[in-house]
């Protein structure tokens, strides 16, 4: 197991308050050193090691492109594992603030990615890439507005539920607030236009209003408004429209050399890697013929290099991480500490999520979306708000072993 030293406010219990508190900081001073999830360091680890070997994978022969001409083979490798040390750094920070504190800066943390959101759009301000608007240059570091609002929604709707529980069943004092601030998310994500991420947002804040204690029949109603909205704006989305009808049949002709191309490709590779793979480094796809196969397709890579066994590692990892927050999170709800669980189970919301999506899309389970898949695959943004993410995961779990050992938080 993993060991960090014990922080001072546990050591210095007995001088804050009365002989109670005392007794509870010995109990805690028996334990000198609190422990983390090892389990979860490993399997993220492994994550974010297999994802860094297979984008370098994906993209060592990028630069045999006109496009990529410019780049060297381990060009996406080094910013990749840029992005990971990064991530780390700002994963230990986020680790060191307590969940009271992040309860505190909830609501102007999600003011903030709404600014954010709002700066992107700006015409040269927000950098364009294929037509979409979604990313702010930092120079040396594009940061992408979508992905660190999806940490942010995470803990303002756990917040807002704490301070509305008693009106959550309700449809005026309960829903309506938290719906109308999600909306506004949604119309500034679909001005991107960033669809993926969209859906995502609305996911976790619906799913996190149900796990709050909204009422079955106000759910089953929202559920059934953002399905007809979403299904709006596919039918009046002419290219939308256009990609949903591609998916259903993407080796037709007509869609196979258009909004099918990726899908098809992506089929093939699961196809050609059968059950052990053609080999690390064995992708035919890779090579020009499936777009951005070191981002969205990234599961693909795999399925083609290490077969149906390298898939199912990967889903059995997620599904493991996923499982692992929400018992997290029940556990510090029944510790009573609504708002740390609430953040737990939101990131399991979010991390489940994205990935399913991602993957239905590698599959063909679903149309396609721009969505990466979660701790893994190239993308900045996405991973350095990913391991602030699991930071958090592991701050809840580290608190509720304090407070389980007699400790004061």
């Amino acid at each position: 197991m993993l060991t960090i030293r014990m922080p001072a406010f546990l050591r210095r219990g007995d001088e804050r308050a009365g002989p109670a508190s005392g007794v509870l900081a010995r109990r805690a001073r028996a334990a000198t050193l609190e422990t983390v999830d090892s389990k979860i360091l490993w399997v993220v680890s492994i994550l974010l090691l297999l994802g860094l070997v297979m984008v370098y994978s994906a993209t060592v022969a990028l630069p045999e492109s006109p496009r990529f001409s410019r780049y060297t083979p381990t060009f996406f490798l080094v910013r990749h594992a840029f992005a990971i040390g990064l991530g780390a750094v700002a994963a230990l920070i986020v680790f060191a603030v307590p969940m009271r504190r992040w309860q505190k800066l909830a609501p102007w943390l999600f003011l903030a990615g709404l600014v954010l959101l709002t700066i992107v759009l700006i015409p040269g301000v927000g950098k364009t890439v294929y037509g979409a608007r979604r990313w702010l240059s930092l120079y040396v570091f594009n940061l992408q507005p979508s992905e660190v609002m999806k940490l942010f929604v995470v803990l303002y709707a756990a917040d807002y539920i704490v301070r509305k529980q008693d009106f959550i069943q309700g449809f005026k004092k309960g829903f309506l607030p938290m719906g109308g601030v999600v909306s506004v998310v949604g119309v500034l994500l679909l001005l991107e236009p960033d669809f993926g991420a969209t859906v995502v947002i609305a996911a976790i804040a619906m799913g996190l209003l149900y796990l709050g204690g909204v009422s079955g029949k106000l759910f089953t109603g929202l559920v059934g408004v953002v399905g007809m909205v979403f299904v709006a704006i596919i039918t009046f989305s002419p290219w939308r429209r256009e990609r949903f009808f591609a998916y259903l049949a993407p080796f037709d002709p007509v869609n196979a050399q258009g909004k099918g191309y990726q899908l098809s490709h992506s089929l093939i590779a699961f196809g050609r890697g059968e059950f052990f793979g053609v080999g690390l480094g064995g992708s035919v796809e890779k090579l020009h013929y499936l777009p951005e196969a070191h981002t969205d397709f990234l599961l693909a890579v795999i399925g083609e290099e290490l077969g149906y066994v390298g898939v199912i590692v990967v889903i059995a990892l997620f599904y493991w991480l996923v499982k692992r927050a929400f018992e997290i999170g029940r556990q510090a709800i029944a510790l009573d500490r609504t708002f740390a669980g609430l953040t737990a189970k939101g990131i399991a919301l979010w991390i489940g999520i994205q990935a399913f999506i991602n993957m239905g899309v590698n599959v063909g389970l679903l149309p396609t979306k721009g969505l990466t898949l979660p701790l893994m695959s190239y993308g900045g943004s996405g991973v350095v708000v990913n391991l602030m993410a699991i930071a958090l995961l592991l701050r809840v779990d580290f608190e509720n072993r304090v407070m389980m050992r007699g400790g004061r938080l």
